[in-house]
């Protein structure tokens, strides 16, 4: 059995800026009406996981979904987990962005994207993904394999640490949906991440919870990184 902590990766609930069809980018924006039922449901859920530790973007629509779905949490924020940087893209419709020469580089070939008074896609994966190693790795060596921890961040920041987790180069991850208030899941191993769960927006997250070791501080064990062969027997147990 892969014993490795688990990382659940939260993006917030929608916002005004999702319901008008703009992008929101570094702007301060809240959750709507929806997005703060989202945020509610998905905190319901995550009632049956332990987390040892919760981490945020800095932006206002992740603090406000966690202040709904975990309110007896103390969030750390990290820089490494905010929006990615649009520049001049900010704040303006989607729509009238569809029509920018640089719309179809976005969506065929992101990694090269400079975004204009922004920042490279290719960076915003790098330091998300960087930020989410490293909290995994310093939480495994303080709780053990069996620790479960969470991120809410954005939807461009959580489809960049799949995208890595799955080996699939950036240009690839406009293929990946995340919605708002859906839960991912990743389990990192000393040979290759597993993606246990993407775009979770309705189900039971009790399975993700790993059944407690005879010692909680066991080294990370080479087999951890080893797939099921034939698909395995699922979370059941």
């Amino acid at each position: 059995m892969v014993r490795v902590a688990t990382l659940l990766l939260l993006r917030h609930g929608r916002t005004t800026a999702n319901a008008d069809g703009g992008l929101a980018g570094r702007q301060p924006v809240e959750l709507d009406e929806t997005g703060r039922a989202q945020a509610t449901a998905v905190g319901e859920r995550l009632r049956v996981v332990p987390l040892a530790a919760v981490v945020t973007s800095p932006l206002i629509r992740c603090r406000q979904t966690l202040e709904l779905a975990l309110p007896e949490a103390s969030p750390v924020v990290d820089d490494g987990l905010i929006e990615c940087g649009y520049g001049s893209w900010e704040g303006q419709p989607l729509k009238k962005l569809a029509k920018e020469p640089l719309w179809p580089m976005v969506q065929q070939h992101p990694s090269g994207v400079v975004f204009p008074e922004g920042e490279a896609m290719a960076q915003m994966s790098t330091r998300a993904v960087a930020a989410v190693r490293a909290w995994d790795d310093r939480l495994t060596a303080e709780h053990g394999p069996e620790a479960v921890w969470l991120a809410c961040s954005h939807g461009d920041v959580i489809k960049a640490i799949v995208a890595d987790a799955l080996g699939v180069h950036l240009d690839l991850f406009q293929r990946i949906v995340v919605d708002p208030a859906s839960v991912t899941a990743i389990r990192y191993t000393p040979l290759r991440p597993f993606l246990v769960r993407l775009n979770d927006i309705g189900g039971d997250l009790a399975g993700l919870v790993p059944p407690p070791g005879k010692r909680r501080r066991r080294a990370r064990r080479p087999t951890d990184s080893d797939a099921a062969v034939g698909g395995g027997a699922g979370a059941s147990r």
